[in-house]
């Protein structure tokens, strides 16, 4: 991919000046160089006992406020919770993916994860070479044994909360989608996006589109402002460091968007209501804990709200403000969907 929840504005300063170039140019993946998450490099040498050894691949930044630095703070996690000895490499482009995999398997990492669905190919080529490697693919479902496996958070379900919150926070009853490459990930997320606005607010128009992008933020927000100017005034951005475009242009209109991802309420304080949580953190942890326990499968993983890795974030400057009826509705459904009452998969 990517599913990826983006998932990266007005200046671009959050995202722009300071995106690191990481080892995505480099003949090899150096532990010296990103080997460990900042400030965790001191807790993992010098033990006695071996840690497992995790990298992770990433097609982006860490500090894109959502796609790519969800999956960063899970390695984290890991590595602060569970023990992990943990790496990583950033902005790794189409052509770099296979030399990444294979460096790190070569340095003798036990666990390689690629972190969006365009590594599929990828893992299972050099799966086939490194067999005592575990290989895994988030926003996937990918499998192939002994060990490939994918990690999905659920994408149907997080675009579903997300059409929940637009569905009860519209009031010209006009939301919109915008997702960037097309690719299952964002079709499904596009397609609970729909479901949930219509299940809430059956007298809502539900638009949206693709734009082919990752990265392109200009023509996000050219997006959103076009749906804006249709009479759309709550909009929802899936498309990684793109996305940023969709919130600028809501701020810019003084419309709402939905963040989606990661909280996005720090971009625009006074336009982010609430975030649709995509929180690979959690996925990442989980699947690392499947491994230690020994628990691993060649298989799909699919973590949601139940898990904790889908749902709503606040923004707490904001919820005061809103509805309280549209507030309740939005936590109820959530509740739901952690008691599996709602399957989005049969809406």
């Amino acid at each position: 991919m990517r599913k990826r929840i983006g998932a990266i504005l007005l200046t671009l300063a959050l995202i722009g000046g300071v995106f690191l170039a990481g080892c995505g140019g480099s003949k090899q993946a150096k532990p010296e160089d990103k080997g460990q998450p900042q400030g965790q490099a001191q807790q993992n040498t010098g033990a006695a006992a071996k840690k497992l050894k995790v990298a992770l691949v990433l097609p982006g930044p860490i500090n894109d406020n959502g796609w790519n630095s969800v999956a960063y703070e899970g390695l984290k996690k890991a590595q602060a919770e569970l023990g992990i000895e943990g790496a990583y490499r950033e902005n790794v482009t189409q052509s770099d993916m296979e030399e990444a995999f294979r460096a790190y398997a070569n340095q003798g990492y036990d666990v390689i994860i690629g972190h969006g669905f365009q590594f599929n190919d990828v893992a299972k080529k050099v799966g086939k070479d490194f067999p005592k490697v575990k290989f895994i693919v988030t926003s996937s479902n990918i499998a192939q044994g002994p060990n490939v496996a994918s990690l999905e958070v659920s994408n149907k379900e997080a675009g579903f909360i997300g059409g929940i919150l637009a569905g009860l926070l519209t009031k010209s009853n006009k939301v919109a989608f915008i997702g960037g490459v097309n690719m299952p990930p964002i079709t499904d997320a596009e397609a609970g996006f729909k479901a949930g606005a219509k299940m809430v607010n059956p007298k809502v128009e539900a638009l949206g589109t693709l734009i082919g992008s990752w990265d392109d933020v200009a023509k996000a927000k050219e997006t959103a402002l076009a749906f804006i100017q249709q009479g759309a005034d709550v909009v929802l951005g899936d498309a990684n460091q793109a996305g940023l475009g969709v919130i600028e242009a809501a701020k810019s209109k003084n419309v709402y968007a939905v963040g989606f991802a990661g909280d996005q309420s720090n971009v625009a304080p006074d336009n982010v209501p609430a975030s649709s949580k995509y929180d690979y953190s959690v996925a990442i942890k989980y699947i690392v804990k499947e491994i230690l326990d020994g628990k691993f499968e060649a298989r799909g993983y699919v973590v949601a709200t139940k898990e904790g890795a889908t749902g709503i974030i606040w923004n707490e400057k904001l919820k005061s403000k809103l509805n309280p009826e549209a507030v309740q509705k939005a936590e109820q459904v959530q509740k739901d969907l952690i008691e599996k009452k709602i399957d989005v998969n049969k809406l």
